[in-house]
């Protein structure tokens, strides 16, 4: 008669520390394709954004038929802040994905800052490719660099509006919940926490630690030639 043979304990722990060795190996490409696909993710939603704000100005004239810009949200309702004379309340905010009928936020549940030039969202000026406020059209405008201070403008200068993801650590965004989170320890993050000071950051991603900073930040724009165009296919008044 044939004694059953069972696994000794040396052997089970012997499988128990590969299976910890495969798992251990598969987790970190897997973490860095979940992180690769919210990345994109949140492209797409700053892409839509950027769309939903053309179409914005392609359906809202002054009353001379200019377009003009959506404003920032300010209180948190996801409805632009305009005052009863036209302007927005302030020039820097969220993004109004209410009223724009878009994504309310970016793949870490985070709401989208938005910052726009006052005078293109002003409901009685607008903008034309011909006559704009101010002149020249793009001098003091969103500037946008690789670095903090933008002492050289090395992305993008004078865009009429930034769209902001605040990334995956999230550092000083607004999540879906209503909270505000921590305020970020990078000088090219705290760039972007959306106070109009006509100065942002894109570039590529920073680690804790890293000689630049941390920076995880997305940004979305659009030169104001190209939004000019999309607004106004025959032309502005």
């Amino acid at each position: 008669m044939k004694r059953a043979h069972g696994f000794t304990l040396i052997e089970l722990a012997i499988v128990l520390v590969i299976i910890t060795i495969l798992v251990g190996g598969l987790a970190g490409p897997l973490s860095a394709q979940i992180q690769a696909r919210r990345v994109a993710e949140t492209q797409r939603t700053l892409d839509e954004a950027r769309e939903a704000i053309i179409g914005y100005a392609m359906t809202h004239r002054t009353t001379l038929g200019r377009p003009y810009l959506p404003c920032p949200d300010t209180d948190g309702d996801g409805r632009e802040n305009r005052d009863p004379g036209g302007a927005c309340e302030l020039s820097y905010g969220h993004f109004p994905w209410v009223d724009l009928g878009s994504a309310q936020h970016d793949a870490w549940g985070n709401r989208l800052r938005y910052v726009v030039e006052a005078g293109l969202a002003h409901r009685s000026t607008g903008f034309s490719g011909a006559t704009l406020v101010p002149d020249p059209p793009t001098s003091g405008w969103k500037q946008i660099a690789g670095a903090s201070g933008c002492a050289t403008i090395d992305v993008a200068a004078g865009v009429p509006f930034v769209l902001i993801s605040h990334g995956a650590n999230g550092w000083g965004a607004l999540n879906v919940s209503g909270a505000t989170l921590a305020a970020p320890a990078s000088a090219d993050e705290q760039e972007n926490l959306g106070i109009d000071n006509g100065c942002y950051v894109a570039r590529a991603p920073g680690k804790p630690g890293d000689p630049a900073g941390e920076f995880d930040d997305q940004l979305g724009w659009l030169a104001f030639g190209v939004l000019v165009s999309r607004a106004c296919p025959a032309g502005c008044p």
